[in-house]
């Protein structure tokens, strides 16, 4: 791992190295093999069963948890003191990433391993820990998290569920209706949010067989399904108060610290499925013929994998560099520290921001791969029986779970502002010198110099662009700028593509010495191809934030400096999406 820390969101006011980044490539043989043990299970005892747990044959589901645990797939980030391995967040991302072919299966075995299971982690009293997570991380147990409410999703602090304590206070009587709750139907421990006497926010571990507590009916879902998803439903379900998780009224703590890890390892297990998707459209577009030769061959069929392939590679490079911020951060905290969990949530929340890139960057990129892999493969696509239409209806939730991207979205300059507002970030004064150099006629922004000097280049403009929109908007809003969604949004959409052109450009730099000749034109075309579409998708996003906030003279300064400082020399543009997609219908594969 590298050693060099960063704070969250610190990669728009610094500048990052290829030193500083961890990369696919930087996996040890352990991992590797982890992952492989992985892929494994997945193509020779999950893919068979797809067709029966889609038609709800759960016993199936929960025999592929037993075999989960048997493998050691369970215990990944649980502590080695109560039977886990404790390993680090690449490794942890690497097995979500694949195990996603499992299609339905990922995600419960997501929701599991996850939310369903980390709460319990970081929260749990010694007892709790002792009695429950023997049981989940072996797969006799199956863990389910249940937090949202018919009329409360987002809103999560809205809920409605209660608990009030008995007469003889040896129990929590919980009423309310938990929904769209993963693993529902079979779970054995439930993590749920009700709110002690109606308002304080609170978490419990709730056993399957808890008096009061009812399982509803399946959801008829578009895709995912083969997951099981219901109510839970609490008719003053008796939960014993040492199932009391946490302290009382900090269940948000709860809530939302376990979803930074959730958006993070949705952001890896989507960029497997993506990978997964790819690869089956190619397989495909090679073997179809029209006109006598393979679609492979047409120009159209080639652009399309050359920007799936470029997508991917960002995508994972975003993921694994990630990955490599965290454990370096986690590596600092001693295991013997005070309330160990307590410091190590904070170690996670501080990229809080990235996380929240990673899940929305990430399932847009799925998106994206699973619309162009049913129209590779043409009407079949809609057809069942074929994986194109399976990969389409099963993507969509994506951008649903662990937050909507719209949440996300918000999130992010958010929580960069009131860090900002805090110190914690020189967002103003780093501010108040781009805005300088932006609105200057004469200026051209920064100028990079050796490789990817393209790249690098334009990735100094976009953090400055980023810098004078946020803080714009900030002067002109104040303190309303919390409402003002329509240009969060649009500043957001700046610092996710920064990150991720950044993230796929530290990483083919750090990689380039050790690959082929054929490997670095790949790598090189990735980069260029997707450099080229996240430049152009950026500068429309910062035209419009700038038309949001703006007008009169200040406006015309503001598009004129956006257009100088979003240039992106793509030159050799269409000679490296052939190049990408040739290497790509070559190998039948993701390629990286």
């Amino acid at each position: 791992m590298t050693a060099r820390l960063f704070k969250g969101a610190e990669y728009l006011v610094t500048e990052v190295t290829k030193d500083d980044v961890f990369t696919p490539e930087d996996f040890t043989d352990e991992q590797r093999q982890i992952g492989e043990t992985t892929t494994q299970f997945v193509l020779n005892e999950v893919a068979p069963h797809h067709e029966e747990m889609e038609n709800h044959n759960f016993d199936v589901v929960v025999q592929l948890m037993k075999r989960c645990g048997e493998l050691g797939l369970l215990m990944i980030d649980t502590p080695e003191k109560y039977g886990g391995l404790d390993l680090d967040k690449a490794t942890s991302m690497l097995v979500a990433e694949k195990i996603a072919p499992a299609g339905s299966f990922s995600v419960t075995y997501s929701a599991h391993t996850g939310i369903g299971t980390l709460p319990l982690v970081y929260y749990g009293t010694m007892e709790q820990k002792e009695k429950y997570l023997s049981k989940i991380i072996s797969g006799e147990w199956v863990a389910a998290y249940c937090l949202t409410e018919p009329d409360s999703g987002s809103d999560a602090l809205g809920a409605k569920a209660t608990a009030v304590l008995s007469a003889d206070k040896k129990y929590y009587l919980l009423n309310g209706t938990k929904q769209f709750i993963t693993n529902g139907a079979f779970a054995t421990l439930y993590t749920i949010f009700a709110k002690v006497d109606k308002e304080h926010f609170t978490a419990f571990l709730v056993e399957r067989n808890t008096e009061g507590l009812s399982v509803g009916a399946e959801e008829k879902k578009l895709g995912i399904r083969g997951t099981s998803t219901t109510q839970i439903i609490l008719e003053n379900a008796k939960v014993p108060v040492e199932n009391l998780l946490g302290k009382i009224g900090k269940g948000h703590k709860i809530a939302f610290n376990v979803l930074n890890i959730g958006r993070f390892k949705l952001g890896a297990g989507v960029t497997g499925a993506a990978k997964h998707s790819l690869g089956d459209a190619i397989k495909y577009a090679v073997e179809r013929k029209q006109f006598g030769v393979p679609i492979a061959s047409f120009g159209a069929i080639k652009e399309k994998i050359a920007d799936m392939t470029a997508e991917i590679y960002a995508a994972e490079s975003l993921v694994y560099r990630l990955a490599g911020m965290i454990d370096n951060k986690l590596a600092t905290i001693a295991q013997d520290t005070p309330n160990y969990y307590e410091t190590y949530q904070k170690g996670i929340e501080e990229y809080a921001i990235e996380c929240a890139i990673a899940k929305v960057f990430c399932s847009e990129v799925l998106a994206d791969v699973v619309d162009e892999v049913v129209q590779i493969y043409g009407g079949y696509g809609f057809v069942q029986g074929y994986p194109a239409e399976r990969y389409y209806r099963d993507e969509r939730i994506n951008r649903i779970f662990e937050g909507t991207n719209e949440i996300n979205r918000l999130l992010i300059p958010g929580t960069i502002l009131a860090r900002a507002m805090k110190d914690e970030l020189p967002l103003k004064s780093e501010a108040k010198k781009a805005f300088k150099e932006l609105t200057s006629s004469s200026s051209e922004g920064s100028k990079a110099a050796g490789p990817f000097a393209a790249e690098k280049t334009l990735l100094a403009n976009l953090k400055k662009i980023f810098l004078v929109l946020t803080w714009g908007s900030v002067k002109k809003h104040m303190t309303g700028i919390k409402n003002e969604q329509e240009i969060l949004m649009a500043v957001a959409e700046i610092a996710i593509n920064t990150f991720a052109i950044e993230s796929a450009v530290l990483r083919a730099e750090k990689i380039m010495p050790g690959l082929s000749k054929a490997k670095k034109e790949s790598v090189s075309a990735a980069v260029k191809v997707f450099t080229f579409n996240a430049a152009e998708q950026t500068a429309t996003a910062a035209r419009k934030a700038a038309y949001f906030i703006e007008k009169g003279g200040s406006l015309a300064e503001l598009l004129s400096g956006i257009g100088r400082f979003t240039t992106y020399d793509a030159t050799g543009l269409l000679q490296a999406k052939r190049q990408l997609a040739d290497a790509a219908i070559e190998a039948e594969k993701y390629i990286f």
